[in-house]
């Protein structure tokens, strides 16, 4: 179909819920999207200059077709959307890993001697489930530390079937199970207690559970039961313990989850941390790959987050704390209340320890993305925003930056830097005295390094083989066009210019084409400072050599017209002693072994005539 038969069937929609897939030539399902109004939503996709972000730019482009699906709520839509996009995993969608890397915990309670088993979905077979875990590693970490907390056996052995036919194995022996498998060992009354306590803890209840257990033991201390009153003290510090591992029980065992989105220049992440009473139990931390990043608004990440994290979830914090609102929450706090049979509450604190709180997860997401991001795709990313200023198909890897310097007429210079893949190339860096001027002027000064530069460019000088694919000039729209004009002169007239504006703090600010546009840069902190580098870069290197070749020239001027004394003595004695000070108060015979006898008579006699008249 073509664009505006897309516009014309998303015009005749009807303002009602529901569904649209958005499919390429294929048929293949490359976006899916919930609506409360579809015909407003869907019509907004094919509309012209519709300010659309480059994710969304890149899939409309894409679709051929859409299809739709009608229904009743807002709450059929957001279930609806969450199973195709999981059936459909579509390429424009946020992702989030599949069920096999969330697996849960099961507990079959229709047998006598229920055992936890790890699995990978959740099933309606009347069994409990506990999860799901963040990996298979940290689901069986669960299971152990549960059963080792409470002393249920985790071996093999099936009950009742398998009671007193073998001696009991390693883990009775060291503290880790009760025994259950002894004819004379806990009955199947206090097994069904021990699991009753686990399911507690797989429920997040473990407070509750050792407060109880707490006023056993004492009860059991004053009946003078020291025996059970030690085994409970010890079963309370193992679950106590059992608390403090987050990695263990992170994620089902919170009555608060916080949720942090930081969108990256390359990637965007989200990470969710478990508080229970006010403690931090672990965290998750998901990053999604380049594709998904162009999603830069926080409530649109969320919106296409939360609706996979929570879903499937059999257990549900009371409370979720969010950094911003987003269209669909109210509906989505009533839908997690009406699956879990709890209230679930979803805030978004402004201040405050609960604001602390949003802040801490924001940083846990911003750290993974920065952790996983390399300096590579940062850089790639960076070029790439770069080259779309310069008007560039492709993003800029050589980089030529100029910069004049002097103090008046004397000592006029200009430095040349490159940068390739966005980073100092110093081998190529160049260094030019400026030789045509009697005067100071920084537009023909730098037309004539320029000149001179791509001059030598087209004669084949190995030293400025190098084309560039932007040059970027430290000044304003003046020095551009003035660069644009030498160039013009020598034929060149595809390489891109651009002028480095500082502020009046003498720091980069924009960037100006030879026309007079200026281009913004600070909303790219990244490529903001990678300009900033670059001018630095140039700068320095500018005024490190004016310096040199101004000093070079006051020490040279101290010994002019001193008899025998040409340009290589000069040189010759300034490497020798270092300084016109050490040369003046050398003695001749110090001089000698420099410059010939008579040249250091006369370089002596130099500096001490007031001494000799």
């Amino acid at each position: 179909m073509t664009r505006d038969e897309l516009r014309q069937k998303a015009n005749d929609l009807p303002l009602a819920p529901g569904v649209y897939l958005m499919m390429d030539k294929t048929g293949r399902v490359i976006y899916v999207g919930k609506a409360k109004k579809l015909k407003n939503r869907v019509s907004q996709y094919f509309q012209s200059g519709s300010g659309h972000n480059e994710k969304t730019r890149a899939m409309v482009s894409q679709v051929d077709h859409f299809d739709t699906i009608f229904v009743s709520s807002e709450f059929e839509a957001l279930i609806l959307e969450n199973s195709l996009i999981k059936r459909h995993q579509p390429r424009y969608n946020i992702l989030l890993k599949d069920d096999k890397g969330y697996p849960f915990v099961r507990l079959d309670t229709g047998v006598s001697y229920p055992r936890f088993t790890l699995v990978s979905k959740a099933a309606d077979d009347g069994a409990k489930y506990f999860g799901p875990f963040g990996g298979r590693h940290e689901t069986r970490l669960a299971i152990d530390a549960v059963c080792g907390a409470l002393k249920l056996p985790t071996c093999s052995r099936r009950f009742p079937r398998d009671i007193g036919k073998e001696r009991p194995c390693l883990n009775h022996h060291i503290g880790r199970c009760d025994g259950f498998c002894r004819p004379d060992g806990p009955d199947q009354v206090e097994y069904r207690q021990r699991i009753d306590q686990a399911v507690r803890i797989f429920s997040g209840k473990y407070r509750q559970l050792t407060g109880e257990l707490q006023q056993q033991m004492e009860n059991a201390a004053e009946a003078l039961e020291f025996e059970k009153a030690a085994a409970l003290r010890d079963r309370i510090r193992a679950i106590s313990m059992l608390g403090k591992q987050q990695q263990v029980i992170a994620g089902v065992c919170a009555d608060t989850d916080v949720w942090g989105v930081y969108p990256g220049q390359v990637r965007c992440g989200c990470a969710v941390l478990h508080i229970e009473s006010g403690n931090l139990l672990g965290r998750e931390v998901e990053v999604f790959p380049s594709s998904a990043a162009d999603t830069a608004h926080e409530g649109q990440i969320l919106s296409a987050v939360l609706s996979q994290y929570y879903l499937d979830k059999l257990v549900l914090p009371a409370e979720i704390l969010l950094p911003v609102d987003w269209e669909d929450m109210d509906t989505f706090a009533a839908l997690l209340s009406e699956r879990c049979g709890h209230k679930v509450t979803l805030r978004i604190p402004q201040r405050g320890e609960k604001a602390d709180l949003l802040r801490m997860a924001r940083r846990n997401a911003r750290e993974e993305v920065e952790r996983i991001t390399s300096d590579a795709e940062r850089i790639s990313k960076t070029l790439c925003e770069l080259g779309k200023l310069a008007g560039l198909e492709a993003p800029p890897r050589r980089l030529e930056s100029y910069d004049i310097s002097n103090t008046g007429r004397d000592d006029m210079v200009a430095s040349m830097v490159v940068f390739v893949d966005g980073k100092p190339l110093k081998r190529d860096y160049r260094r030019f005295q400026i030789k045509t001027l009697s005067a100071p002027d920084d537009y023909a000064a730098m037309q004539e390094v320029l000149s001179r530069r791509f001059r030598r460019y087209l004669d084949g000088d190995e030293k400025f083989a190098q084309k560039p694919d932007l040059l970027l000039i430290d000044g304003g729209e003046t020095h551009a066009r003035a660069v644009r004009q030498a160039l013009a002169e020598l034929g060149i007239f595809d390489i891109p210019i651009l002028g480095m504006v500082k502020d009046d703090r003498h720091r980069t600010r924009a960037l100006m084409t030879p026309e007079g546009q200026e281009l913004g840069i600070q909303q790219s902190p990244p490529l903001f400072a990678l300009i900033g580098r670059i001018q630095e870069e140039v700068h320095r290197f500018a005024i490190t050599y004016h310096h040199e070749k101004h000093t070079r020239s006051a020490y040279a001027s101290r010994l002019d017209g001193i008899p025998g004394i040409g340009e290589v003595r000069k040189a010759a004695l300034l490497k020798h002693f270092g300084s016109i000070k050490a040369i003046r108060q050398a003695s001749v015979e110090e001089l000698s072994a420099v410059v010939p006898k008579s040249a250091a008579l006369a370089v002596y006699d130099h500096f001490h005539k007031e001494e000799t008249t």
